[in-house]
């Protein structure tokens, strides 16, 4: 039984046909991507302005030379656009919210992290695809979806059970790796047009043998974090 269901509110809102096969996620990010009419301003989001704090769950790729690349020439190509280019150094998935500094306590960090440690899968590898989009940010697709899928299951059921489920269930998630955010309502047909241009640039396989719970913040237009737990894979 599929882990996803349709969305209004996730991009795509539809879940793809097949969560194993990273053409046919690529495939339909794509699909969604370029439909758009309108592109949205991803900084215009109320309860995060800049300053804002929060824990997530996350997966960084500090070291990793061909992602940097592959999104260096990316944001290169694209500048003419004006986007806000994500930060080498921060580059990332984002699986989950876990809270606030504010409301979430150290003690239920440790008893979070200590129970996903439990219940991670093992590790995996997944592949940085094709460049596509959403309505505020240009994006790589990733496939296959069934791994991370299963990491974002085992992370909201790790939450319910210290009282940090996550806001958003795994049914409405949609993995990709961020590269550039949108920050002023536009046509999207420019930024479609220029993404297409780079969608044949080769795949980069990611390695995946942790997840990082990280407290994440807004500095004008980019985000920080600091890792809070590094979790092993099972």
């Amino acid at each position: 039984m599929s882990l996803l269901s349709a969305d209004p509110a996730a991009f795509p809102a539809e879940p793809p046909a097949d969560t194993h096969d990273p053409a046919v996620t690529a495939a339909h990010d794509w699909a969604t991507f370029s439909a758009l009419d309108e592109m949205t301003d991803h900084w215009a989001r109320p309860g995060w302005s800049d300053g804002s704090r929060a824990y997530y769950w996350m997966l960084t790729f500090p070291d990793d030379q061909r992602l940097a690349a592959l999104a260096g020439h990316c944001q290169e190509e694209l500048a003419p656009l004006g986007l806000d280019p994500v930060p080498t150094d921060g580059l990332h998935i984002t699986l989950a919210r876990v809270g606030t500094p504010g409301v979430v306590t150290p003690g239920q960090l440790d008893s979070l992290a200590r129970d996903a440690e439990a219940l991670l899968p093992s590790a995996f590898s997944v592949r940085a695809m094709p460049l596509a989009g959403s309505r505020g940010a240009v994006r790589l697709s990733l496939g296959p979806w069934e791994p991370l899928l299963r990491l974002h299951h085992a992370l909201a059921k790790a939450g319910s059970s210290v009282g940090l489920a996550p806001k958003k269930p795994t049914a409405a998630f949609r993995p990709h790796l961020s590269l550039a955010y949108n920050n002023r309502r536009r046509p999207a047909a420019p930024v479609v047009e220029a993404v297409s241009g780079l969608r044949a640039l080769p795949a980069v396989e990611l390695s995946v043998s942790a997840v990082q719970l990280v407290e994440l913040r807004r500095e004008g237009r980019t985000y920080r974090w600091d890792v809070r737990r590094n979790v092993t894979l099972g």
